[in-house]
């Protein structure tokens, strides 16, 4: 994907307190409208195969469907086990109602 940003979805696709898969390059990416405010991550589980999709965003938090390891939606950290391992963040922009994805970025600390 290099150091371009993709439009992956419009706005009205992410209502606030939802989220959508969508596939960037190789990349499976989960983007979450968390009250208007947007962020990117890894759609798979750090810990084991499974689309974070289809798991629950509860409180800005996403619960792993299969082992139900949780992550924090803003820095893509685990809060519980078993995953460990953070998911990675993508750069993420909004031109009028135009979502885009670029790179991944360094994880907050």
């Amino acid at each position: 994907m290099a150091d371009e940003f993709v439009k992956v979805a419009s706005l009205s696709d992410i209502p606030p307190g939802d989220m959508v898969s969508v596939t960037v390059g190789a990349d499976e990416v989960l983007l979450v409208n968390l009250d208007g405010d947007l962020h990117a991550c890894d759609d798979i589980c750090s810990h084991a195969y499974a689309n974070l999709s289809e798991g629950d965003l509860e409180e800005g938090e996403i619960v792993c469907p299969l082992h139900g390891a949780v992550f924090d939606v803003a820095s893509g950290r685990p809060v519980t086990p078993p995953a460990t391992e953070a998911l990675r963040k993508f750069a993420i922009r909004v031109d009028g109602d135009d979502v885009m994805v670029g790179p991944v970025i360094a994880a907050d600390d």
